[in-house]
């Protein structure tokens, strides 16, 4: 899907629903695209074993590494999958753009065991996030502004909880197995050239829009 909704048809004041829910995003360097094939895409703990680049932050993965999923394990014990990967972790890496690809994932996922959904960035700093167990979850996803344009607003406080709402997340225990992955985007002809010449069946397709250009 290469058009401007990003996984969604976005309508205001409801929550995600499950049946609007085309994929899920995940944002990462092309360059972990062959270890992502084999190996899938996996938590914070478990890719510390893996040789790979990253695009954390690590003012952020050092604030993410103290929190724990109320009911469930550590936050880095998780793979972060989100509902829109057009949000500010990846506007903020956006002159990267053409090492970078998001991959899609199947919402299939949430049916796994253990699964979680956030309504915000899971970290966010002064923020009251919300928790809940998959699918079911999506209930409190708010789709207007996880699926917004742009989350700019004059208020500072306005403006910090919709930055962060757009980044409501989806977390799997430990990490997602490669079946469950459908495809990815990329920002740029140069970009798709470097993502196939790693040579994995995984298709990529040029979505300009999602990478802010």
């Amino acid at each position: 899907m290469c058009s401007r909704r990003i996984g969604v048809a976005v309508a205001r004041r409801r929550p995600v629903r499950r049946e609007d829910l085309e994929e899920l995003h995940y944002i990462t360097p092309i360059s972990n695209i062959p270890s992502i094939c084999e190996l899938g895409i996996l938590s914070n703990r478990r890719a510390a074993q893996v040789k790979h680049a990253s695009v954390a932050m690590a003012e952020i993965q050092d604030r993410r590494s103290k929190v724990t999923v109320p009911g469930g394990r550590r936050l880095h014990e998780y793979a972060n999958l989100y509902i829109c990967g057009r949000n500010p972790m990846l506007y903020k890496r956006r002159a990267q753009h053409e090492q970078l690809c998001v991959v899609t994932v199947s919402p299939e996922v949430l049916d796994l065991a253990g699964v979680v959904i956030t309504d915000a960035n899971a970290s966010a700093d002064g923020l009251y996030v919300k928790f809940v167990p998959a699918p079911a979850g999506l209930r409190i996803v708010d789709q207007e502004l996880t699926f917004a344009e742009y989350w700019t607003h004059p208020d500072a406080i306005e403006y910090y909880r919709r930055k962060s709402k757009k980044c409501a997340e989806v977390l799997v225990p430990d990490g997602v197995d490669p079946k469950f992955l459908t495809g990815a985007y990329v920002s740029c002809d140069q970009a798709l050239a470097a993502f196939d010449e790693h040579g994995v069946e995984l298709e990529a397709t040029v979505n300009r829009y999602l990478f802010f250009r």
